[in-house]
């Protein structure tokens, strides 16, 4: 699939489902891909003013700005990211945009990793959303991705990923019996759900054969 095509998909499926945060950090991709810095920004900045927590999204949207030289409002969205990051513990988009944050002479700001165990009346806690959720009674898939999903991601968000992924197929075209597709739909799976490529490759010891 070309790039245009990508981008065109991608705009529909943003301007179709405007509170799709997955949408918008998708599209965000796909604009950073083609050069369009400005537009890839303003995607990222959609993805987390829907999805605050989405520490990634900042880490990107940040580079977009500080590829078109605004670099103010780059530290401001960088500062609110790091500070996002370090709380949830999600160490690659934090040193990232700590890594810009230097490069900008910008001062980071001092954060503590918030607690991610069990909420005070014993429920489980959600890694994605930190709100309290459903522990799912078992992995959704064997391997070691379906084991971390398990242990930190809830039934409620992983049923919201269902119908995300279905968006996902129809508006791609995916054909799961083709690996090339599989491997998409996986792809925008670990997206939404947090684990990058870093950490894919901690779990599996494996690189992953597609990113969003």
């Amino acid at each position: 699939m070309d790039l245009e095509t990508r981008i065109a998909q991608f705009e529909k499926m943003a301007t179709d489902d405007p509170n799709n945060d997955m949408a918008h950090f998708s599209l965000g991709g796909a604009y950073q891909q083609a050069g369009r810095f400005d537009d890839a920004a303003e995607s990222y900045l959609k993805c987390v003013e829907l999805n605050p927590t989405m520490s990634k999204a900042y880490q990107l949207a940040g580079a977009a700005l500080i590829a078109t030289d605004q670099t103010d409002r780059a530290g401001e969205v960088l500062i609110e990211g790091y500070t996002i990051a370090g709380e949830r513990g999600d160490l690659m988009p934090k040193n990232a945009m700590g890594d810009m944050l230097d490069q900008l002479g910008i001062e980071k700001p001092v954060v503590e990793k918030k607690s991610t165990g069990p909420a005070p009346d014993g429920s489980f806690v959600d890694r994605r959303t930190g709100k309290p959720g459903t522990q799912m009674p078992r992995p959704p898939f064997k391997g070691p991705i379906g084991e971390w999903i398990h242990a930190n991601i809830s039934k409620e968000t992983f049923d919201e990923w269902i119908g995300q992924g279905t968006k996902v197929i129809n508006e791609l075209r995916l054909d799961l019996s083709r690996d090339q597709d599989g491997e998409t739909y996986d792809a925008h799976m670990r997206e939404y759900l947090g684990i990058d490529d870093a950490m894919y490759e901690e779990l599996t010891g494996e690189k992953p054969r597609a990113s969003v």
